[in-house]
């Protein structure tokens, strides 16, 4: 079967952002997820001719890209939060470890590298699948129990489905979801990742948390965040549980003086998220960081803080804002 790279490109085009969510679910990285992507579509491009539409094409890219997925957890491994590798700091001074290069942290994905355009009910449904709080639970999962519970549960293919793209048995399809699930309940027993507020109450949150923080307000940033907040801030190890513990460690580390920090919002994993502008001795403030946020309640319930500069370019703001 005979085909130009333009046909091909034309026909796998409509899949990749969410070949690109799949990879990612199973990576925690969207470094690594596009590196994957890019191996199943030159995979598929090289052994186009042998395909002969034996499964649906979607059905053969996700065979492709969960094999590539596989073999990247072979070399790589898990990729952990911070509260993934230990308790809260319980140092009430605030120090912070030194930050950890040994570790592979878990990376946010832009939602605009993953959403479907133009298409609300398939954006709502991404959501929970994306969300921080579920990768993470993922990443203690042993790689072909993330599959298999990736592939049933999150894109609801049946267990002879995932059997024969796995190359497995039904039963050991059946046996892996079993123990993926009870892993999981393990890991994050009470943590809700489908619960979503709706967007004014995340708006309100967010714009209250944005205000506060920018200020430096102690007062309005403990009225901004749970009580159960937790903050944490990879690569640093160290991360801190509760309002009080969050806020004191803000005051004595972060927020020294007003507009110092700016914030601007964007999305990530399906959640509210905003880029944080620090100013630079010149005046300019320029992107320190990435912060995904969790709501509940109508409050900010998790930071997660990422200072990997390298994730800037993918969320497509600029590096530097302009002078004051």
């Amino acid at each position: 079967m005979s085909i130009t790279n333009e046909e091909f490109s034309g026909l796998v085009e409509p899949y990749r952002r969410e070949l690109l969510a799949h990879c990612y679910r199973m990576l925690g990285s969207v470094h690594d997820a596009e590196d994957a992507v890019q191996e199943t579509l030159l995979r598929a491009w090289r052994s186009y001719d042998g395909f002969e539409g034996r499964s649906s094409l979607r059905s053969w890219l996700y065979r492709i890209a969960t094999n590539a997925s596989l073999r990247a957890i072979e070399q790589k491994g898990r990729r952990p939060l911070p509260s993934g590798l230990g308790g809260p700091s319980d140092d009430p001074e605030f120090g912070l470890d030194a930050p950890r290069t040994d570790v592979a942290w878990l990376e946010p994905v832009p939602d605009r590298l993953v959403s479907p355009p133009a298409d609300p009910a398939a954006v709502v449904g991404l959501r929970g699948s994306i969300r921080l709080a579920f990768v993470a639970s993922l990443q203690h999962l042993p790689a072909r129990q993330r599959a298999v519970l990736i592939l049933r549960e999150v894109l609801g293919l049946s267990a002879a489905e995932v059997a024969e793209l796995l190359e497995t048995s039904v039963a050991a399809v059946n046996s892996g979801l079993q123990r993926a699930r009870a892993q999981l309940l393990e890991v994050a027993p009470t943590e809700d990742t489908t619960t979503e507020p709706d967007e004014a109450e995340t708006k309100a949150a967010v714009d209250r948390y944005m205000a506060a923080f920018e200020r430096a307000d102690l007062a309005a940033l403990q009225q901004a965040l749970l009580d159960t907040v937790v903050l944490e801030m990879p690569p640093t190890p160290t991360w801190f549980r509760g309002r009080d513990t969050v806020v004191g460690f803000l005051d004595a580390r972060v927020l020294t003086e007003p507009d110092r920090i700016r914030l601007m919002p964007t999305r990530a994993n399906g959640q509210p998220a905003v880029v944080e502008y620090v100013r630079g001795e010149d005046g300019i403030h320029r992107a320190a960081a990435i912060q995904v946020l969790d709501i509940a309640d109508g409050a900010i319930a998790h930071i997660a803080v990422f200072f990997d500069k390298s994730l800037f370019a993918l969320f497509g703001l600029p590096d530097v804002l302009d002078r004051p």
